[in-house]
């Protein structure tokens, strides 16, 4: 918001008479003081106008997740609005910070040039900390940490990664997933097909139009509760890689190193307080926090 504050001031041309001259520069030391005493008050309203804004924008943060669902991190409830696990614990961190949230639908390829860009706060959306990543922004500690999961039709029979030859596998780009099959799937033979949106890869995997599909344990076994994915299981999970860094964190700019030391001390008030368990387990039935 751009403030603006404009003054305009008018004298009448003095007379050149004597007693005028002097009347003439006692008004205009008048006025020069009511146009400084007009500005200064103009200034000050302005700059406690723009300070208040200031405030105000720092009272709220912009909670930066992928406009695509992933569920059961973040989707769209029946009312429309944003929810799932990392919706709630987001509100739950912010709440131990004593601030206000914004939850700011992005999309995921564009997310951390937004951050960058200042569009939003903070990253918090199952973004696994890693070496590349840490290039560019910086992390908060870890919330949680979930291994990759090859999910294919309960009908196939298959070993992985060595039954991969000749499959075709898909997930999502941009993801750590997609850096891992590209690192150490390559040599297997598998025809690796990459998505804008997870609900896309889904959604080839019970069409049938790929074998199988690289994604988030968690999220994968919510995927097999729906009753359209009975058919469909957990085939493996990948192993200790250093595609996956150390766990899902929050991500912010480097600048902002004073937002980075309150989301830790947040992050560990959530684990403490049990705030953290109890939505993994709400969400997942079982407890995936670090703390």
């Amino acid at each position: 918001m751009i403030l603006k504050n404009d003054a305009g001031f008018a004298a009448k041309t003095p007379s050149l008479t004597a007693r005028g001259t002097r009347s003439a520069s006692t008004s205009t030391s008048a006025l020069r003081k009511l146009a400084g005493a007009l500005m200064m008050g103009g200034l000050a309203l302005a700059g406690l106008t723009l300070g208040a804004a200031q405030v105000h924008a720092a009272d709220t943060l912009k909670v930066g997740i992928s406009a695509e669902p992933y569920p059961p991190f973040t989707y769209t409830s029946a009312s429309g609005e944003w929810t799932g696990f990392e919706v709630e614990l987001a509100n739950a961190i912010c709440d131990a910070m004593q601030r206000e949230c914004e939850i700011t639908p992005t999309g995921w390829s564009g997310i951390i040039p937004s951050l960058k860009a200042g569009r939003i706060d903070m990253i918090m959306n199952s973004m696994t900390i890693t070496k590349a990543r840490e290039k560019v922004i910086d992390f908060s500690i870890p919330y949680y940490n979930s291994p990759g999961a090859y999910v294919a039709s309960k009908d196939l029979d298959i070993e992985i990664p060595e039954g991969l030859d000749g499959k075709i596998l898909g997930t999502q780009a941009a993801t750590t997933h997609a850096n891992f099959a590209r690192k150490a799937l390559r040599s297997t033979g598998v025809d690796v097909r990459l998505y804008d949106q997870q609900e896309q890869v889904n959604s080839d995997l019970l069409a049938g139009r790929v074998d199988v599909i690289l994604a988030d344990e968690i999220a994968m076994s919510a995927l097999i509760k729906r009753d359209e994915a009975s058919n469909f299981e957990i085939k493996a999970t990948t192993p200790q890689h250093e595609a996956y860094g150390i766990g899902a964190g929050i991500g912010v700019r480097k600048e902002d190193g004073a937002l980075k030391d309150a989301l830790d001390g947040a992050i560990k008030q959530v684990y403490a307080d049990g705030t953290c368990t109890a939505l993994s387990n709400k969400y997942f039935d079982t407890d995936v926090c670090l703390g």
